[in-house]
């Protein structure tokens, strides 16, 4: 990890996720680059594939009726 975290090696994809699935997070929390979008990205993650498709509409709708 050491190596990684100094930015002399690059974990290849199934590393990443290894180290995804050992943290519990999914694989695209790793590269969140706020704090906001990781913790949204844990919570999308817990949700159903219909809560999921749910949201996505709820705030399409939500930027529409904005613009």
């Amino acid at each position: 990890m050491n190596h990684y975290e100094k930015g002399r090696h690059t974990p290849d994809i199934q590393t990443l996720k290894r180290i995804a699935d050992e943290l519990n997070v999914p694989l695209a929390y790793l590269f969140c680059e706020s704090e906001v979008m990781a913790e949204l990205n844990c919570i999308i993650h817990q949700l159903s594939a219909d809560e999921q498709k749910a949201l996505l509409n709820l705030l399409k709708t939500k930027k529409e009726s904005e613009e």
